[in-house]
């Protein structure tokens, strides 16, 4: 087929477009001029408008909060001639945002390197590289004469990961599409994609009382769907001895906890120095994606199991610790929070830190959660305030993306089962569910 040739010729030219594109650190930052998400994320959207542009598609532009490239959408005569346009849109839903690149990456994070036939770099996966694979493969379609009757758009979302404005925007500048799909996870299709949520933990710390070690300051993490892969605490106290004591801590809690495959702080690493008169305790784990959170390794949970072995004068300090290893610790269900839901059609509640902060007089956790897709956010919540209201904590909530459900044999799930195994000539594997990121609104055509 002539589009298929068309994309073999393109190869090179499609790996040099990612590498440009995942050169670009477009990470969401402070809003600037004609930029709403930071002057990174709109180098990225301005280069592939541009690019578009200039290869001859059309493009809209909804005040840099989101956009789209499409062609097609052509009424034709008996004779093959064009007689008008169609307003039926099947759209591509993609985004050009990234999350934080965290640290220990072998390659460097936005240098689209080429190694053992991989390109390395952040976005490569999520979602640049499906993004890029959409646009040739518009382009080779329409460069070998296809034309097809209603228009295909390719959606270029800004802030998937953080907070959706960019597409509550572009949504309302430009109708949705009437169906579509999105090619931001993994083959065959997607039939099932968990509700999300994401709030806030606060607990208020009052002032120390008496001498000895006192917690000055506590951060991790990067992003609410990141497993953390950092997080530093600094104490303080009267006496230097104290500090002898953590190190000795220190050196024992690596030993048993850190270096041996199985172990459930395998492969962090945890130092201590001083810092002035201070002692900081960094921990270094493993980042994941929040939905995947057995993959990695939490730094916040293997500090607040370390902070747990040490003597915190402070008793809000102490009881947040005691909640965090009694309720949380590396469990990743739910379980001990209460909510540790499940579903035949979905599986298990996942339970993710994304997060922690002493910020002023509170002590503050990010939680990603992926709930089963027969459940909704009231239920999550509900099943947790038992044990919130036992730690005298304050919820806030930030984000609810409803579940997405369609059965195995529903027609779109089934057409794209069919698409798959034809071009693939893989017709053993099952659709999947994954964790979910998609936005509600566009739930129906996904």
């Amino acid at each position: 087929m002539e589009y298929l040739k068309r994309i073999d010729e393109s190869k090179d030219e499609m790996v040099r477009t990612l590498q440009e594109l995942v050169s670009i650190k477009s990470v969401e930052d402070k809003p600037a001029k004609d930029a709403p998400f930071g002057k990174g994320v709109a180098e990225a959207f301005d280069y592939m408008m541009k690019k578009a542009e200039s290869e001859g598609f059309d493009t809209e532009n909804a005040d840099n909060y989101g956009g789209h490239i499409e062609f097609g959408g052509y009424i034709l005569d008996e004779e093959g001639q064009i007689t008008g346009t169609s307003d039926e849109v099947m759209g591509i839903i993609g985004h050009l945002d990234v999350v934080p690149e965290g640290s220990d990456w072998e390659y460097e994070p936005y240098g689209g390197v080429i190694a053992d036939g991989r390109i390395y770099g952040r976005g490569t996966i999520d979602n640049k590289g499906p993004v890029v694979a959409a646009y040739y493969a518009m382009k080779a379609l329409r460069d070998s004469g296809y034309m097809p009757e209603k228009k295909v758009r390719l959606i270029l979302g800004l802030d998937e990961e953080t907070n959706w404005k960019g597409m509550y925007h572009y949504l309302s500048k430009v109708k949705a599409p009437d169906f579509g799909f999105t090619p931001d996870a993994e083959y065959p299709a997607i039939y099932a994609e968990k509700g999300i949520l994401v709030f806030q933990l606060a607990k208020k710390i009052g002032k120390s009382a008496g001498k000895g070690l006192e917690l000055r300051s506590l951060t991790g993490g990067n992003a609410p769907n990141s497993v953390a892969d950092y997080a530093r605490a600094v104490v303080r106290a009267d006496k230097m001895e104290a500090y002898d004591k953590v190190k000795e801590l220190a050196s024992q809690y690596r030993d048993q906890n850190c270096a041996e495959e199985g172990q459930h702080a395998y492969g962090a690493k945890l130092n201590c120095k001083g810092v002035g008169k201070s002692l900081e305790i960094v921990v270094q784990g493993v980042s994941a994606h929040g939905a995947t959170p057995e993959d990695g390794t939490n730094a916040v949970s293997v500090l607040m199991d370390f902070l747990g072995k040490i003597d915190i004068i402070n008793d809000d300090v102490n009881e947040f610790v005691e909640f965090y290893n009694k309720h949380i610790g590396f469990e990743l269900d739910g379980s001990a929070m209460g909510c540790g839901l499940s579903d035949e059609a979905s599986g298990k509640l996942v339970f993710n830190v994304g997060k922690v902060d002493l910020e002023g007089e509170a002590l503050i956790l990010t939680i990603n959660i992926r709930y089963p897709v027969t459940f909704n956010d009231d239920t999550v919540y509900q099943a947790m305030m038992p044990v919130i209201n036992k730690y005298n904590m304050g919820v806030i909530k930030i984000k609810n993306q409803d579940p997405i459900y369609m059965p195995k044999d529903h027609p779109m799930i089934k057409t794209l089962m069919e698409i798959y195994g034809e071009h693939t000539g893989d017709t053993e594997r099952e659709p999947i569910l994954i964790g979910g990121e998609l936005m509600p609104e566009l739930q129906r055509i996904s």
